[in-house]
């Protein structure tokens, strides 16, 4: 009601306003996120987030060749930024470590509103296929977004709710592909329509279909391969040479990955109204996508007559069927030149829906629907100060049905005050943040409710040394409510083969933190470096007890002291020009060091890992060849394996056939073209589920 309410208030605003000039839609305001433009517009009052943050982009042909089925593995080449790659279906995005209620997937601007964080065999509900441009937001500004944002934001933008009229009234958009590891065949598309001088139209779909994908090396870690033939050697033992042979085999297994097949279609479409008073656009969409889960093999022995006992958990492989209807509007009037500038709205709705199959038999159906929006003021600058301030609220509503419903249905409502302000004093910038929440979290059935009260702030500093040459440095104090996962979790989840646990006393989660960086820009160079540190109060992770409930492994949520640092950068050089080609190399590094209090270290995080790349940038014409090398991560928690780096080395070329014209690109491109076996330490099955080996893929995009 709230959120219908303030869309009529923005609605009666611009309407009462004077019509907006053709040739000002056509060019796109300052706040424009889809001209192309490198200046971060994320939270649009803010001209750049590069005092309290750091942002990478990623759109365009680059976009293009990194896409894949889910936002997590689209994100991995760019610096922090890893996956967990739980299947192909389902993976979301890994920042400077932190994952699940860590990192906030956006689009534009507020939630999936789905249940990706729920568990990380969960799929995050936006194809990649329909998204033009993707922000990366690392730091302590992400805390407009929310407190859950403490390691990071990824913000998807899309044209579903058009922004601007298209100047020759009609503007398309495709993409399409084929990769050969997974047999991947790809489509997505769009339409922008002018119905008038002040009103767009949308549409815009897609659909992705996979086989299993195929794996470099052998699909099983050293530890599953070594049960494997230990209990081969058992059954030769027995005398059961046939088993033997069975265990040996799978032990040895190459080639396709079993039960990562995905399928996955989108539909959607927007209207807008636009005028010189502002915009007010609503947009509906659907997404279905089915995928394999893919599951550990038993290497549990049982002596000949001995009987299994523990929970049933069906036959067949796991499988995922989700669907999710979503409404959204977005709206901005124009204020003048009083105080404030702009008045900004953003909600949306979601209603979703996912079964998980054992087999063909229903396991477990997850529901969740869910509100969210955002009302914002943004302030006119006035002599060098300017800002915003606004309010957030969030509701929702969780149940999950069936024998392996590890949660309890729960109701999550959050209320939120912030505001950002900027000043820049000649060469020095400075940016202050806060924000207030208040959250509430129930599970009727349990009779359980908790309210928790946070306040989180940000001051940071840079300083323009020279001409393109900045240092700035930040400290933020983040506090964060716990999930109702992290409170209510208590059962077996088949998906992930594990007997989760959650602890309804746990109490906030606070941090503070501290980063440095230093940019510099020339014609040449662009270098940018950042170091960073959180020091974190009863720190939320959970982990293998080495305890086993219903035959499964339990995983337990716990709550210690905590310290995160790292390090980011990335650089590129103009080393030379050749014919009409640019040589630029580029090389990018990032590694997180996690520890809990008393020296255990907190699981999954992401071993150290250096990208460096050679290109020749042309008119119509690019070449690239990367190497990607990722250390061994040998800092585990308990019972968790190890896992080994590995070298990728990939290559690509584009060709702009149009003279004169980039609106049709073709791509090709080769990945870990030398077959090796790569697994992703951050990723809750990289025992079983290795990264794909060889894959040649084939793209064309048009924009017209």
């Amino acid at each position: 009601m709230r959120l219908l309410c303030s869309a009529g208030f923005t609605f009666a605003m611009l309407l009462a306003a004077p019509a907006f000039a053709q040739d000002r839609t056509a060019a796109g305001s300052d706040d424009d996120v889809h001209t192309g433009d490198p200046i971060i517009v994320t939270a649009p009052y803010v001209r750049s987030l590069d005092i309290l943050g750091n942002v990478s982009v990623l759109e365009g042909d680059e976009l293009a060749r990194d896409i894949r089925g889910q936002i997590g593995d689209t994100l991995t080449r760019q610096a922090g930024v890893s996956a967990t790659s739980f299947a192909p279906g389902a993976s979301r995005p890994v920042l400077r470590g932190f994952s699940g209620e860590r990192v906030r997937v956006l689009t534009d601007g507020i939630g999936s509103i789905d249940v990706s964080n729920t568990s990380a065999d969960h799929a995050v509900t936006i194809d990649p296929l329909t998204v033009e441009r993707i922000e990366i937001l690392r730091g302590p500004a992400v805390l407009l977004f929310g407190s859950q944002a403490i390691g990071g934001a990824v913000n998807l933008f899309d044209r579903r709710i058009p922004r601007k009229v298209p100047t020759d009234h009609v503007h398309i958009d495709a993409i399409g592909g084929h990769a050969t590891a997974a047999d991947d065949r790809n489509i997505g598309s769009s339409i922008d329509v002018a119905l008038s001088p002040q009103i767009v139209a949308h549409l815009d779909g897609s659909w992705r279909k996979t086989g299993d994908a195929r794996a470099g090396g052998f699909i099983y870690a050293p530890g599953i391969r070594s049960d494997l033939l230990h209990l081969a050697e058992h059954e030769v033992e027995d005398g059961h040479l046939d088993e033997a042979a069975e265990l040996t085999a799978d032990a040895n297994r190459r080639g396709k990955i079993p039960n990562t097949a995905s399928e996955t279609w989108t539909a959607a479409g927007g209207l807008s109204l636009i005028n010189e008073g502002g915009q007010l656009g609503v947009s509906l969409s659907y997404f279905d996508s089915n995928y394999g889960v893919p599951s550990r093999p038993n290497t549990a022995h049982h002596d000949e007559g001995e009987e299994e006992e523990g929970h049933d958990h069906g036959e067949g492989p796991v499988t995922i069927g989700l669907k999710q209807w979503r409404a959204d509007v977005r709206g901005e009037v124009e204020l003048g030149d009083g105080f404030f500038d702009k008045l900004r709205l953003r909600g949306g709705y979601a209603d979703y829906e996912h079964t998980e199959f054992e087999g063909d038999e229903v396991g477990t159906i997850f529901y969740n629907t869910g509100v969210e929006g955002r009302l914002e003021l943004a302030q006119n600058d006035r002599g060098g100060w300017r800002g915003a301030s606004g309010l957030q609220f969030s509701h929702r509503d969780f149940d999950a049905v069936g024998a392996e419903a590890f949660v309890p249905r729960n109701l999550t409502d959050q209320f939120a005050l912030f505001t950002l302000q900027e000043w820049t004093l000649g060469s020095l910038g400075i940016e202050a943040a806060a924000r207030y929440e208040a959250t509430n979290v129930k599970a009727p059935v349990l009779g359980i409710a908790r309210s928790f009260d946070t306040f989180s702030g940000a001051l940071g500093a840079n300083y323009e040394i020279a001409d393109g040459v900045k240092f700035g440095v930040s400290v933020a104090r983040a506090v964060r409510a716990p999930s109702a996962e992290e409170l209510f979790s208590n059962g077996p989840h088949i998906a992930t083969q594990s007997f989760e646990v959650g602890d309804p006393n746990l109490k906030r989660e606070a941090s503070w933190g501290a980063e440095a960086s230093f940019k510099l820009k020339t014609d040449a160079l662009n270098l940018s470096l950042s170091a960073y540190s959180n020091w974190f109060d009863d720190f939320i992770f959970s982990n293998a007890t080495g305890a086993e409930e219903d035959e499964l492994p339990v995983f337990q949520y716990f709550q210690r002291n905590a310290r995160v640092w790292g390090f980011e950068a990335e650089a590129s050089a103009r080393l030379a020009q050749i014919g009409g080609f640019n040589i630029v190399a580029d090389v990018t590094a990032d590694m997180t060091r996690a520890k809990i209090k008393g020296g255990q270290f907190v699981p999954r995080i992401p071993a150290m890992r250096v990208l460096g790349g050679l290109e020749a940038q042309g008119e119509r014409i690019d070449a690239r060849a990367e190497v990607e090398w990722t250390d061994d991560q040998t800092r585990v928690a308990p019972f968790e394996t190890t896992t080994k780096g590995f070298t990728l080395v990939n290559a690509s070329i584009s060709w702009r056939p149009l003279p004169d014209t980039k609106n049709l690109t073709l791509s090709l491109a080769a990945n870990n073209i030398f077959d090796v076996e790569a697994r992703r330490h951050a990723s809750f099955t990289k025992d079983y589920v290795p990264l794909t080996g060889r894959d040649i893929r084939i793209t064309a995009r048009a924009s017209f």
